[in-house]
């Protein structure tokens, strides 16, 4: 499927002989490029998500200049292309908001200008299902070249092994120890300014390195590389390597339609349950494949973590980090251990197939990478349960939950709010107990609105004193990918549109049983049908801009939370030229 010069999509806007052409390589050249720099290359953008205020992506300017190079010296000609950086920690209320914002620009940026192909930059949470989302879209040849894990922490008490610690899991960990009072205010100081070490995504396998292990899974990053350390030189040699091979790639059409099919998808589901991935990409997956065209709902990721046990011995199903996995033979590795899972005839942007691309990349540490007779967790990564609570479904990270609470029954404790949940929360007198089930609505889709992270319940600071560290929660919001416990998800259809989370009264009792994958609220169809009478909406308190458009037009979590009218694979004319 060779292109020839003449079929590039650039040399529409600079090829012909009219004046607009005229102009364009007229301006081309107002930046001190030469004519023949665009008449002559294939033309690629290069997508960076770089921020000041997203410190996991601080280092991807050098990055670009890495991928610049590598450009070059294909013959191609490489332009940057500064798209909305989502850095999770800093963005509110949620980045998941703007995950259908970066997706779009990426799209409209790609479609708008005379791009032949694309590098994406990107690699904390939201930015690799955004860019990716609007690359598959755009429909140009794409490679992903991700930001990397930050380096691992060391965490040193005396007459104690050292532990190794990364950010995310830990965090939540300490802060637990520190609400408690078993970490002093000096030790709490010192923590902050040491566990992230230098500029790279969560090094845990939190959303991050679940969604740039997805990708490369799916065949559009190069083998190996979502792995390695942002601050390793590797990471810049990998960079220049994704310019040079998006150069072939254009040159071969080798498009994302030619490479995402529902067993690309598959195996990329299949990743997520042997790395203990995060629930995050149980929504990112979803809208990716509807993107793409391709079908693929909770049920299917369900089946796949039934049988896909989990081998990456990272935190918070494990205790490593990505740096460890890394050294152990990164996805290849992992890959190669579960190839009996995978479709491995599926096209990569290498050009040749899984199958040969993971073929003799073995395990180098078997306690990172785990055996299939000796697996993290045989229970699986993923439970999605159904119910009168949650007609739709709502997802479990199993792997990171307390084997006890996985067939529970316990009294409701709800709060309508994140403020009210933790006032309660922080209260000594909660009328509360480790078997009570924590209740936090209005936090989905268009409730919070955004979907944000609040899903991971606050332990209610009376049972912590007390030595509690778990306990079921459920939500209609999501939790981060970095933090555990037995905390059910994404509960959908969300109360804020009417689903049955909206009905729950404290002092329900609810029944959680993962192996029957079912979640009941144990409260009659008359009362529920009194209730749901006596409901209404709560007010919708954004009237503007963009989160008007997300509330009006978002789809529910088991439906992918993108925008109803940007799935599909329906084209959109390329923009004339006059």
């Amino acid at each position: 499927m060779t292109k020839t010069l003449e079929e590039l999509r650039s040399r529409r806007w600079f090829a012909a002989g009219d004046m607009r052409a005229f102009a364009h390589r007229q301006r081309i050249q107002q930046m001190g490029l030469r004519r023949q720099d665009v008449l002559d290359r294939p033309i690629v953008a290069i997508v960076n998500t770089w921020s000041d205020l997203s410190p996991c992506h601080a280092h991807l300017r050098e990055r670009a200049e890495s991928v610049k190079r590598g450009v070059l010296i294909a013959g191609g000609m490489p332009f940057e292309l500064p798209a909305m950086s989502l850095g999770e920690v800093m963005v509110k209320p949620t980045t998941m908001l703007y995950r259908n914002f970066l997706a779009m620009e990426v799209e409209e940026l790609l479609r708008s200008l005379p791009i032949d192909g694309v590098v994406l930059l990107a690699g904390c949470d939201k930015t690799t299902p955004g860019t990716v989302m609007g690359a598959i879209s755009a429909g140009l040849p794409t490679i992903f070249c991700s930001a990397g894990p930050m380096l691992n922490d060391r965490y040193l008490q005396h007459g104690e092994p050292a532990r190794t610690v990364g950010a995310g899991t830990h965090t939540r960990m300490f802060w637990d120890e520190y609400q408690a009072g078993r970490v002093a205010e000096d030790e709490w100081v010192g923590l902050e300014a040491k566990m992230t070490r230098s500029p790279g995504t969560c090094n845990t396998m939190g959303t991050a390195s679940t969604m740039t292990a997805i990708v490369e899974a799916l065949g559009l990053a190069l083998p190996g590389s979502t792995a390695i350390p942002a601050m390793d030189s590797a990471h810049a040699r990998m960079a220049a390597d994704c310019g040079e091979r998006i150069v072939r790639m254009i040159w071969d059409d080798l498009t994302p339609a030619r490479i995402l099919t529902r067993g690309s998808f598959l195996n990329a589901a299949a990743v997520q349950m042997a790395m203990g991935g995060s629930t995050n990409a149980a929504v990112h997956l979803i809208a990716m494949a509807r993107r793409a065209g391709v079908a693929l709902a909770l049920d299917d990721l369900d089946a796949v973590g039934a049988c896909v046990p989990v081998l990456a011995n990272l935190f918070p199903s494990g205790d490593r980090l990505m740096e460890d996995f890394h050294y152990a033979g990164g996805l290849p590795a992992l890959l190669n251990r579960i190839r009996d899972h995978l479709s491995l005839d599926e096209l990569t942007v290498t050009g040749r197939t899984l199958r040969e691309n993971i073929t003799g990349r073995e395990s180098l540490d078997d306690e990172v990478i785990r055996p299939l007779d000796r697996p993290i967790s045989t229970s699986g990564a993923l439970a999605v349960l159904k119910g009168n609570l949650a007609p739709d479904g709502a997802v479990m990270k199993v792997s990171a939950a307390s084997p006890r609470f996985l067939r529970h029954r316990g009294r409701a404790l709800v709060f309508d709010s994140p403020a009210e949940m933790n006032t309660c929360c922080a209260d000594p007198e909660l009328d509360c107990d480790e078997d009570t089930i924590l209740v936090l609505r209005n936090a989905g889709p268009v409730g919070a609105p955004g979907m944000p992270e609040w899903g991971g319940l606050p332990i209610p600071k009376t049972l912590l004193a007390r030595g509690v560290r778990d306990m079921v929660r459920i939500s209609d919001a999501r939790m981060s990918g970095t933090h555990y416990g037995s905390c059910i998800l994404h509960v959908s259809p969300e109360s804020a549109v009417g689903g049955p989370l909206a009905l729950v009264r404290t002092g329900d009792e609810i029944a959680l049983d993962v192996d029957a994958r079912t979640l009941e609220l144990l409260v009659d169809d008359a009362e529920l049908a009194r209730r749901r009478a006596a409901w209404q909406a709560p007010a919708r308190r954004h009237l503007r801009g963009y989160t008007r458009l997300y509330v009006d037009h978002v789809t529910q979590a088991n439906d992918g939370c993108d925008f109803d009218f940007l799935q599909g694979t329906e084209p959109t004319p390329e923009p004339p030229i006059f």
